[in-house]
């Protein structure tokens, strides 16, 4: 459980910055307004936003929960383990997301921005900050969801203990981030949580194929390729992290070792894809 616990705060932490970023543009912008009453209108409906979004993402977790607790077992199993793999789907699309909007995320979130000051309505604020919040945090309940689902796990204190050091992070990452790449910049910081969140995908995606073969929805070869447990089992403190961090598997049978390369095969491809297609716009 500790190994999923690392990826509830890796989690949070990465979309606890995510959404940070984009509260800042807002805030930043907001204040190098002129006319102070429009600095504090402006803001008011920024942090109104703030709080509609995420309430909205409260929401969506409420409601997330409770259809899976209405579920009998047998179904709710099934609905689990579709979280996981729609938890691994989501982690790609963000990170090509992010890739294909990176570069201009601040100049279109300005424009956006400038146009709503011109008619000289806040709403566009609120919404922009509403809409950021509560897909950052929508995204977060599913991952969370997905990765504490793969970990077959009860337990609600600790997950939720870890999602708070997590947003703790964050917040001190955000700090060291303002500090304008004295420290840490926001290219090198996307840049790693990139790649940790493509590994941590290909994990959803090999645990969700697992529970598919548990479930007797797949009938794949018990065949083994290899045994590494004698010096890293994918169980313990140290193989249990990396196991849960990046897929791997000790004892990995033919299937599981086919997933990995079709999904990281396709991954690269589509990075390859969406890198040219960004120099192109550039």
């Amino acid at each position: 459980m500790s190994s999923q616990l690392a990826n509830v705060v890796f989690i949070v932490w990465r979309e606890s910055v995510e959404a940070l970023l984009i509260v800042g543009i807002l805030n930043a912008w907001l204040g190098r307004q002129a006319n102070p009453i429009a600095r504090h209108w402006g803001r008011i409906f920024l942090w109104t936003g703030v709080a509609a979004g995420f309430i909205a993402a409260l929401v969506f977790a409420v409601v997330l929960l409770g259809f899976s607790d209405a579920l009998p077992d047998d179904a709710q199993e099934l609905y689990q383990t579709g979280a996981v793999f729609l938890a691994a789907a989501l982690i790609l699309q963000m990170v090509l997301w992010m890739r294909r909007n990176g570069r201009t995320l601040k100049r279109d979130m300005e424009s956006a921005l400038q146009s709503a000051a011109e008619r000289s309505s806040w709403w566009g604020v609120f919404f922009l900050a509403a809409i950021a919040v509560a897909r950052e945090g929508g995204e977060t309940v599913v991952f969370l969801y997905g990765t504490l689902a793969a970990a077959s796990s009860a337990s609600f204190l600790a997950p939720s203990l870890a999602a708070l050091g997590g947003l703790s992070l964050g917040l001190a990452t955000y700090a060291l981030l303002q500090l304008g790449g004295r420290v840490l910049d926001w290219r090198t910081f996307f840049r790693i949580t990139e790649v940790m969140l493509l590994f941590l995908a290909a994990s959803l995606l090999v645990t969700g194929f697992d529970h598919l073969i548990g479930l007797g929805y797949i009938d794949a070869p018990a065949a083994r390729l290899w045994d590494t447990s004698a010096f890293l089992p994918d169980t313990g403190p140290v193989g249990g992290l990396i196991s849960a961090l990046t897929g791997y598997r000790a004892r990995p049978d033919v299937a599981e070792a086919l997933v990995y390369v079709v999904y990281w095969s396709i991954v690269a491809a589509v990075l390859w894809w969406t890198s040219r297609q960004t120099r192109t716009r550039a």
